[in-house]
C-alpha cells in the first residue's frame, strides 16, 4: 500500500473591496486612494516572459473550457495561474511519461524544466513591479513529515526558483495544522485562513503557493448610482440585483457574437475584460470559440469608446475535484494511476490522488476581490465612433482578469446567475 503525499497550492488575488481593514490602511501609504491620473504608468512585462505567456494562456483557456463543460453549476470560476503554478512546481518531482503528460496539458512540453522554473521565477518578480499602487506578493512553502525521504534536489530547486520556505514537521501533532494554516493566513492577508482541517496519517508533504493581490478600479463606481435591476439568468429566472452604473471611456470591441469591455485597475497594468453575448447569443457561443486566436483578436481590436456601463455586484464561490473529469478531459490521466512516476521527489512511489480547486470572487463599486486554492494530493501506492455605447450586463457573461502588457491571465469565469 502506497503512502500519501499531499501537495497544496494557494493563489489569492484581492483587488479592493468596499471596505478597508486596519491592516490595509497600514499598507502602501494610502496608494489605493490616489486618483488614477496621479499613478505612475504601468511598466511593461519583459519580452522573455511574454514569449511563454501565449502557452500559459492557451492552458488558461483550455482549463476554463474543460471546467465549464464538466461543471453542473450555473457559475464557473477558475484561476489558471494557480493551477499552472502548482503543476509547474510538481513537475520538478515528475519524470518520464508522467512529466510529459503534465507538461503537455500545461502547453509547456517544448520547454525544459529549467526554462519552466526560470519563467515562474521571472513571472513572480515582474508581476510584483508593474503597478506600484497595487499590493502583490507571491510566496511558496514546502511542509513535509519528519522522516519522510524527500530528495534534496527537489527541495533546492523549489527554494531557488519558487523561493519556497521548507519545513519538516511532526504531522502527528495538532500544532502542525495550525502552523500551516497560519502561514496561509499570513500570506493572504487573512483572506484564506486555513487550507487544512487535519493531516491524515498517510500524508507526507504539502507544497503551498500563495499569491496576494489588491487594487481598485481605475474608474470607481459611485455607490449612489447603484440601483436594483433585473438580471436574466441562464436558467430562465429573473433575479433582482444591485446594478452599478457609470459613463466613462473604456476600451471596447464588438463582433457578431458579442460586446467586449475592458475595466482597468490601479495604473491600468491589470484589468478585467467582460465578454457579453450579443442578441440571440449565449455564453456557450462565447466559450465555444474562445481559443488563443480569438482571445488575442478581441484584445487587439479594442479601442477607446464612451460607454454607458451597467455592471452587477456579484459574489461567487466554486469548488472543483479537477482530477475526476476536468484534467482527464485535457489529457492528464497517467499521474493519477499506479504507473505515475514522481521519482524526482522521493524513492517512495507516489501518484496524484486528488486535485481540489476552490475559488472565490466578489465585484463591487470599489474593485474586485478574488481567491483560489489548488490542492494536489499524492498517494504512494460596434457602433459609430461618436456615439455612446450601451453595455448593460443584465444576462450571463464571461469575464477575465489579466495583466495587460504580458497578457497573463490570472482568473477567468462565467456568471450565469446572480442572487439578489
Amino acid at each position: 500500500m502506497k503512502k500519501i503525499f499531499y501537495f497544496a497550492a494557494i493563489l489569492f488575488v484581492a483587488l479592493s473591496g468596499a471596505c478597508q481593514s486596519e491592516h490595509d490602511s497600514n499598507n502602501e501609504k494610502g496608494a489605493a486612494d490616489e486618483p488614477a491620473g496621479a499613478l505612475p504608468d504601468a511598466k511593461p512585462i519583459a519580452g522573455h516572459i511574454e514569449q511563454k505567456v501565449a502557452t500559459d494562456n492557451a492552458f488558461a483557456l483550455d482549463v476554463f473550457k474543460a471546467t465549464y463543460a464538466n461543471s453542473e453549476e450555473t457559475n464557473v470560476f477558475v484561476s489558471p495561474l494557480s493551477i499552472s503554478m502548482a503543476f509547474s512546481m510538481a513537475l520538478n518531482g515528475a519524470a518520464g511519461a508522467t512529466f510529459d503528460e503534465i507538461a503537455d496539458v500545461l502547453h509547456a512540453k517544448s520547454y525544459a524544466i529549467d526554462s519552466i522554473n526560470e519563467h515562474s521565477r521571472l513571472l513572480r518578480s515582474e508581476l510584483t513591479g508593474v503597478d506600484p499602487s497595487t499590493q502583490l506578493s507571491v510566496a511558496n512553502s514546502i511542509w513535509y513529515r519528519k522522516g519522510f525521504p524527500v530528495k534534496n534536489t527537489f527541495l533546492e530547486v523549489n527554494r531557488t526558483s519558487y523561493a519556497a520556505e521548507v519545513s519538516a514537521l511532526d504531522f502527528s501533532l495538532p500544532a502542525a495544522v495550525t502552523q500551516i494554516n497560519s502561514w496561509c493566513a499570513k500570506q493572504t492577508n487573512d483572506k484564506i485562513k486555513s487550507i487544512l482541517e487535519e493531516i491524515p496519517s498517510e500524508a507526507m508533504m504539502y507544497l503551498i503557493n500563495a499569491v496576494y493581490f489588491k487594487g481598485i478600479w481605475a474608474s470607481k463606481f459611485d455607490k449612489s448610482s447603484t440601483r436594483e435591476k433585473s438580471f436574466y439568468a441562464s436558467d430562465g429566472k429573473t433575479n433582482q440585483v444591485q446594478m452599478m452604473r457609470q459613463t466613462e471611456y473604456f476600451s471596447y470591441a464588438s463582433d457578431e457574437y458579442g460586446q467586449y469591455l475592458e475595466l482597468p485597475y490601479g495604473n491600468k497594468a491589470f484589468s478585467m475584460i467582460v465578454l457579453l453575448p450579443g442578441e440571440n447569443k449565449t455564453t456557450e457561443d462565447i466559450v465555444e470559440r474562445l481559443d488563443s486566436d480569438q482571445w488575442y483578436r478581441i484584445s487587439d481590436n479594442m479601442y477607446e469608446r464612451e460607454v454607458n456601463l451597467s455592471l452587477p455586484r456579484f459574489k461567487v464561490e466554486c469548488k472543483y475535484a479537477m482530477h475526476k473529469k476536468i484534467l482527464p478531459a485535457l489529457g492528464m490521466s497517467l499521474p493519477f494511476t499506479q504507473f505515475a512516476d514522481f521519482s524526482r521527489i522521493s524513492d517512495k512511489p507516489l501518484l496524484i490522488s486528488g486535485v481540489i480547486h476552490k475559488t472565490f470572487v466578489e465585484v463591487n463599486e470599489e474593485g474586485t476581490e478574488a481567491a483560489a486554492v489548488t490542492s494536489i494530493g499524492m498517494d504512494a501506492a460596434s457602433a459609430g465612433p461618436d456615439e455612446q455605447i450601451d453595455f448593460v450586463v443584465n444576462k450571463p457573461f464571461v469575464f477575465v482578469i489579466h495583466e495587460k502588457s504580458s497578457g497573463v491571465i490570472l482568473f477567468i469565469g462565467k456568471i450565469g446567475e446572480i442572487k439578489g
